[in-house]
């Protein structure tokens, strides 16, 4: 009998609660909200520039390659001096050497033996004079240096930063926000009800973009760059 009861009480205790919970998810259900997306933009100037010059010399006796692609070394200095990018601009120097006879699966049948390459990095605030002096490397071609890197041309050209986001993403969050409100209050005054408080909100990821959206444009190639973030808000609408 005592059992039997128990069973009662509990088979009662679980419909109690089963409606409390089954009313809960129904009155989540007729809440109403509004989804919105609030853009900010801004175009900005990449503030650090990264060059990394390569140039190449080969010969059969080391010594004189070696010899030569110094010379090109002074060459290629001078040049950027003469673009207001001194000692201070150039991060590290670097030669390295290939010997293609100690290759175990190179070709035998080489015209030189040695590669020589040396490469000069550059890195400095002043991305204008890196921009002018990327533009004008037909002068050191004229001077005999050959230009070369891995991956051809891709390899020679400067890359550019931006490292100023954190100091714009205080007032970019405000004015995402904003928009988003701005868009969800005019949805509640059309639905003619009111908006409430924010329900969720994800700020969302911040964007550097290249200022000109050509197919093929990389950001890291341009000077000019659009930083974007979209805030997703979901605001609560009430009657």
């Amino acid at each position: 009998m005592l059992r039997l009861i128990a069973a009662l009480l509990i088979a009662i205790g679980l419909v109690v609660s089963g409606w409390f919970i089954g009313n809960g998810f129904e009155h989540s259900r007729n809440e109403r909200y509004v989804s919105v997306k609030g853009l900010a933009e801004r175009d900005v100037k990449a503030d650090i520039a990264l060059w990394r010059i390569q140039f190449v010399e080969t010969g059969n006796q080391l010594a004189d390659a070696q010899g030569r692609v110094q010379h090109d070394e002074e060459v290629v200095t001078a040049f950027l001096a003469t673009h207001k990018l001194g000692n201070d601009a150039i991060a590290f120097r670097n030669i390295q050497v290939t010997d293609r006879a100690a290759q175990m699966y190179g070709n035998s049948e080489y015209k030189t033996r040695f590669i020589v390459t040396g490469t000069l990095m550059v890195r400095t605030k002043d991305v204008d004079a890196v921009a002018a002096a990327a533009q004008d490397t037909g002068a050191l071609i004229a001077q005999g240096v050959v230009l070369g890197g891995s991956n051809g041309g891709d390899d020679q050209a400067p890359t550019y930063l931006f490292d100023g986001l954190n100091a714009l993403k205080p007032s970019m969050i405000a004015e995402a926000t904003k928009n988003a409100r701005a868009a969800a209050a005019q949805f509640a005054h059309d639905s003619g009800s009111k908006l409430g408080g924010i329900r969720r909100a994800n700020q969302g990821v911040f964007q550097i973009l290249p200022r000109d959206k050509a197919p093929m444009l990389q950001e890291d190639r341009q000077v000019e760059k659009t930083v974007r973030v979209v805030a997703s808000i979901d605001y609560a609408v009430t009657n």
